[in-house]
């Protein structure tokens, strides 16, 4: 059995591969082609989705949906772990939303 290997670097979407489904609901388009150091990467199913929420970073007790989870077999023979981050890390990383969480 392969291992999981822990990776959490962005990953960056192929433009117009976008899945419409989610984004009809007010989800992310999860992309089915992707670039992950330098490799492109097709998504052949999708094997599990979930979302993360947390609590509000001012003090209020309401929750707020921080992560969007996928868990995707793709074309290459990899299992992957991709997620959707709501709210950028920083203002230098405004624009990387989706990262490779793991793979295996």
């Amino acid at each position: 059995m392969e291992t999981e290997r822990f990776i959490s670097e962005p990953i960056q979407p192929v433009e117009g591969t976008f899945d419409p489904t989610g984004m009809t609901r007010g989800e992310p388009g999860l992309p089915q082609r992707f670039t992950w150091r330098d490799d492109e990467y097709a998504v052949t199913e999708v094997l599990e989705v979930w979302k993360e929420d947390g609590p509000c970073k001012s003090g209020s007790t309401e929750q707020y949906l921080r992560k969007h989870w996928f868990r995707v077999a793709t074309e290459q023979g990899a299992e992957m772990t991709l997620y959707f981050q709501r709210q950028p890390r920083s203002k230098r990383q405004s624009k990387t939303r989706w990262w490779l969480y793991t793979i295996k």
